[in-house]
């Protein structure tokens, strides 16, 4: 069965809607899937979030959507395709998913954001999704934990409307409360 299509965008959604769709996600379980690894799958997901196939951009959204329903990462940080009968190796750049949307409800501590990904999930940041920044010579890098193992690079529009929020706040470090957890936008 085909997955649903993902919303256009956040806009015309309420938090609790975006949270009960999230929730309605329901992905393989392939965690529990341990096949033999087979090779490599030919794959490559570029750091702005572009999924690769023997170096030509996949165009279409719903194959990338696919794939990444059965993305795993590794105990040694390699990251692979996995099915109940193989698993195939995939390079990814930096995270294999971008965080390319964002929707704030709320303010202060009771503030929630969600984040809509480049493959169309919707993400609540908070306790099993926490936002994390890296220090990079080009400047932060900010991701949000998606799965076990797995980030999103929030792209830099997204990033500049996160530092907006965090500065209005006006909090001392600046940072960002999200479904009751508050992340400070500096690296640890």
């Amino acid at each position: 069965m085909p997955a649903p299509e993902p919303p256009a965008d956040l806009s015309n959604l309420s938090l609790a809607e975006i949270a009960r769709l999230a929730e309605e996600h329901k992905l393989p379980p392939v965690a529990l899937w341990n096949p033999a690894h087979c090779g490599h799958s030919g794959m490559r997901i570029a750091r702005d979030g572009t999924w690769f196939h023997d170096g030509s951009p996949i165009g279409r959204p719903a194959m990338v959507r696919l794939f990444s329903t059965i993305l795993r990462r590794e105990p040694d940080g390699s990251f692979v395709l996995v099915t109940p009968v193989e698993k195939l190796a995939i390079d990814v750049e930096d995270a294999p998913f971008t965080a390319v949307e964002l929707k704030s409800e709320g303010d202060g501590t009771g503030r929630r954001l969600a984040f809509r990904l480049n493959t169309g999930d919707l993400i609540v940041a908070g306790e099993a999704h926490p936002l994390r920044f890296e220090n990079h010579p080009e400047g932060p890098r900010p991701y949000l934990t998606v799965r076990d193992g797995l980030e999103a690079l929030i792209v830099r529009p997204v990033y500049y409307e996160l530092a907006g929020l965090a500065l209005a706040d006006d909090g001392a470090p600046p940072g960002l409360w999200s479904d009751g957890v508050f992340f400070p936008l500096e690296s640890a």
